[in-house]
């Protein structure tokens, strides 16, 4: 069982058990949390999808951890120029841990 939810503005496939990263969410470590934001909802054969979400469906999970990912690197150049900028950052995460889906 699987299911497509929107969190902060992204679309992530989830599952119970398991852990995703998104982005850097208010709520703190250790707390529950339920997206109620549920596109699609896949039960072996049975799929339910929404128009544009599905009634009744949730999805709960717990914050883990906030964190920091990886470094993301921005290259600019133009050619024939001689200009040339590298710069990067690592972006805000959340972990998250989906506990049950609903629906």
């Amino acid at each position: 069982m699987y299911a497509i939810v929107e969190i902060a503005g992204q679309q992530f496939k989830v599952e119970k058990d398991k852990k995703i990263y998104v982005n850097r969410l208010k709520e703190e470590e250790g707390k529950q949390i339920t997206f109620d934001n549920v596109l699609l909802i896949e039960n072996g054969s049975d799929v339910k999808i929404g128009t544009p979400n599905v009634s009744g469906a949730s999805v709960s999970g717990k914050v883990v951890s906030h964190l920091k990912g990886d470094k993301v690197i921005i290259f600019k150049k133009k050619r024939r120029k001689g200009y040339q900028k590298r710069s990067g950052f690592r972006p805000y995460l959340t972990q998250v841990q989906i506990e049950e889906i609903k629906g």
